[in-house]
């Protein structure tokens, strides 16, 4: 009876320890993880001014999110967090058929102390030449987008044409004095998600 009792004991406490091993495995991995689908819209403001002639192809800039970013009425992305992004292009008058050209993606957003790298459209100016209407593009990619600038001669008397198509972001208005085109720090930039990322809660 003696060697029953210990053989019954030891075989009652070991799938107790298993099921804890189980459960608190099961607590790591069953975290929560919401997906933020393509087209997502993420609206960042600049923590410094980037310009055609401010900046160079490869720079980084530093912005944070401006608008929380939701699913299915959850707030994913908390305004005030910190966002990367990277100059694509970044070209002065003059070296571009006279014109310039800046163009900016968003590379990575970061939630509770994680960085999720991302994947956007553009969102891109252009100022044409010298002799020719001024324009800024807001927009990137095939999606095309407004276009805002001044008559030819003047610059004042902004020309606002309509949306080409909602494929790409939008941004703020450039300040484009000396056929330049810059972006102010705390100028506000809205890229769509061109992939969807996947985020821990």
């Amino acid at each position: 009876m003696l060697v029953f009792f210990w053989t019954s004991l030891a075989c009652s406490t070991k799938p107790a320890g298993e099921n804890a091993t189980a459960s608190t495995t099961s607590s790591i991995f069953g975290s929560k993880q919401v997906t933020l689908p393509a087209g997502t819209v993420v609206t960042v403001r600049l923590d410094n001014a980037v310009g055609s002639k401010l900046s160079a192809a490869g720079d980084h800039f530093s912005a944070s999110v401006a608008r929380p970013v939701e699913v299915d009425g959850r707030v994913i992305v908390p305004a005030g967090a910190e966002a990367l992004g990277r100059i694509v292009e970044a070209v002065p008058q003059g070296r571009f058929k006279g014109g310039a050209v800046l163009r900016l993606v968003l590379e990575s957003i970061t939630i509770n102390r994680d960085a999720y790298d991302v994947s956007t459209s553009s969102v891109s100016h252009f100022i044409k030449g010298k002799g020719k209407r001024t324009a800024v593009m807001i927009g990137g990619g095939a999606g095309g987008g407004a276009l805002i600038g001044g008559l030819a001669g003047g610059g004042k008397g902004a020309l606002i044409g309509a949306a080409l198509g909602a494929g790409a972001g939008t941004a703020g208005a450039a300040y484009t004095g000396e056929k330049e085109i810059v972006l102010p720090a705390e100028s506000t930039l809205s890229f769509k998600l061109a992939e969807p990322t996947t985020v821990k809660m």
